[in-house]
């Protein structure tokens, strides 16, 4: 059975790749045994390991909005060859691309680093703040105490002159 799907569902397709992108066009047929377009766009990635990852983005087009489709894609391409001409502008085009790339590279280290550098500060700050709040509480504490020693000890100077009074006596 997974035969017949497959035929039923590849009838044709394109690949095109550009750098780190890769767009596949393909046609398919629907259950009903009509055809429709899918445009998938696969784009490579790199994590912070570098291990290669894909993202992948797709687009179901169906005869029925060919035609609009069609006529919205090449004006948008009109417009754009219009307003900036056919010429690439991007920094993989420049002349001095690798020496960006390797700029980018050391500033994307720095920037992780200041990251981690954050994360670490506000784990210290977290730790100050508790302290902060755990020396409050003990000067409360100590502050009650020294009341409480006060009252004592006016407690116990009325006592002693209680008590001179009766020698006195």
């Amino acid at each position: 059975m997974d035969e017949k799907v497959k035929e039923r569902n590849e009838i044709c397709s394109r690949t095109l790749k550009t750098g780190s992108r890769t767009y596949f066009f393909d046609a398919r047929e629907t259950r009903a045994g009509d055809y429709y377009l899918t445009i998938t766009e696969s784009k490579k990635n790199f994590s912070e390991v570098g291990e290669i990852t894909y993202k992948k983005h797709k687009i179901y087009l169906y005869k029925e909005d060919f035609s609009k489709f069609k006529n919205i894609l090449d004006d948008m391409v009109k417009f754009i060859i219009k307003e900036k001409g056919q010429e690439v502008i991007s920094e993989r085009h420049q002349k001095d691309f690798k020496k960006n790339k390797k700029n980018f590279k050391r500033s994307y280290k720095d920037l992780k680093k200041h990251q981690k550098d954050i994360k670490d500060n506000q784990k210290d700050l977290k730790k100050h703040q508790k302290d902060i709040k755990d020396n409050q509480k003990d000067l409360k504490k100590h502050q009650k105490d020294i009341k409480d020693n006060q009252k004592d000890l006016k407690k116990h100077q009325k006592d002693i002159k209680d008590n001179q009074k009766d020698l006195k006596i």
